[in-house]
């Protein structure tokens, strides 16, 4: 089984420079690519200067990470294609396990590795922990992190299990699979884009899996911090847009739901004296009505089979019944 790391760039060449060098060192088993989306700096430059065995793939414009992966792994064949951010450092015999996994679980399609912080090496990371899930809504949270409570890592999820979605971050999928789901939803540009993918995999019978024995660090906020109202918008709707397109049950009031449940945490972030936050949510709303026959007609398109909730509001749990942890959940 051969595996590509495909790191996606945009005028990330201080990252390439210190992340780079720790995934050369420590993946001998895959081959290595870095999808440029069109960048001003002199990223493209430094790779070729300072590691010419490292692949190149120039994408034609910044199309985000959807459109950026998307057209860049239409170039390259494996039987496993790693999707990696350019702000990772990966630990020594990171690989062995996932394709250890991959061999001997065919019913696995997408895994990822347990996602520890960069600065705060013991505590989790932000982006995927150990292992995403979503509640009834679409709110996403995870095993170590629940919005923005991180956990500590104490080896309290160490294991190999299924999950509901993989990070982006570092997402792990076979190509065969990527290749029948069509690769990444575009209109997502970034963010929520890859619990999309997952959730749309997992409606075709397959299985994705958080495997704790490989281990990487994530720095995080890389492109966007979590104080940007860009990444509100971008989460806000886009977690609607996957709301929409792959939910099993009738929509209409879970959405109407949703959107109330939106509307509060624009008067949270009003509370709070970050009124910017408040009109991305309302952006955010904007667009998705923009786009909502669009996402009617992906629905009928796709299949919806699964279950994909276990809490039905992680926003209530935490919020109102105080459980910052995830197995108090």
């Amino acid at each position: 089984m051969n595996i590509a790391i495909v790191i996606l760039n945009w005028n990330g060449e201080k990252l390439l420079k210190q992340f780079l060098p720790t995934v050369i060192e420590n993946s001998p088993e895959a081959k290595i690519y870095i999808a440029d989306n069109a960048s001003t700096d002199n990223s493209v430059d430094f790779v070729k200067n300072n590691f010419p065995s490292i692949s190149i793939i120039k994408n034609n414009e910044n199309g985000g990470y959807a459109k950026g992966y998307n057209d860049a792994l239409k170039h390259i064949e494996a039987d496993v294609f790693c999707l990696l951010n350019n702000d990772v450092e990966v630990s020594k015999n990171w690989l062995l396990p996932i394709l250890k996994t991959f061999t001997s679980r065919q019913d696995v399609g997408i895994m990822q590795p347990k996602l520890l912080d960069y600065n705060k090496r013991n505590h989790f990371e932000y982006a995927g922990a150990a292992g995403g899930f979503i509640d009834k809504f679409g709110y996403p949270y995870c095993r170590g992190r629940i919005f923005n409570t991180i956990e500590k890592d104490i080896g309290q999820y160490n294991d190999t299990t299924e999950i509901f979605w993989a990070s982006g971050a570092c997402l792990f999928i076979r190509s065969s699979i990527y290749k029948e789901l069509k690769g990444l939803d575009q209109h997502f540009f970034a963010h929520i884009e890859e619990i999309d993918l997952c959730w749309r995999a997992k409606n075709l019978g397959y299985k994705v899996v958080y495997n704790s024995a490989s281990v990487i660090y994530h720095l995080g906020g890389a492109t966007l911090s979590n104080t940007n109202p860009r990444k509100t918008f971008l989460n806000f709707r886009n977690s609607l847009f996957a709301l929409v397109k792959n939910a099993k049950q009738p929509i209409s009031g879970l959405i109407c739901f949703r959107l109330l449940l939106d509307g509060i945490a624009g008067i949270k972030f009003l509370l709070e004296l970050k009124p910017q936050h408040t009109f991305a949510i309302v952006k955010a709303h904007l667009s998705f009505y923009k786009h909502f026959s669009r996402l009617i007609k992906q629905r009928k398109s796709l299949k919806q089979t699964i279950k994909y909730y276990q809490k039905t509001s992680i926003v209530f749990d935490y919020f109102v019944n105080k459980k910052t942890n995830f197995k108090s959940l």
